[in-house]
């Protein structure tokens, strides 16, 4: 093959990689609406845990008391 023949089969190839992806961005958009609420949910429970975990100087550092992360260490994960 010559060298042009080599940079076209490149480029196809992106083309086809930038299908794919838009391809699965588009399904990604579909699906989040149902979703949302789940993974909402889950952020809420993962990201409260830690909360309860922590000592006085990761607390300080993030600028919250030991009765602020308990208390919003141990709310249920659907509340806000």
């Amino acid at each position: 093959m010559n060298g042009m023949s080599d940079v076209r089969l490149m480029l196809r190839g992106q083309e086809l990689l930038d299908e794919q992806a838009h391809s699965i961005q588009m399904v990604r958009s579909d699906v989040y609406p149902a979703t949302s609420r789940l993974g909402l949910f889950l952020h809420r429970w993962a990201s409260r845990k830690p909360l309860l975990e922590m000592d006085a100087d990761q607390l300080r550092d993030i600028g919250i008391t030991r009765q602020q992360a308990r208390a919003e260490g141990l709310k249920p994960f659907w509340k806000s």
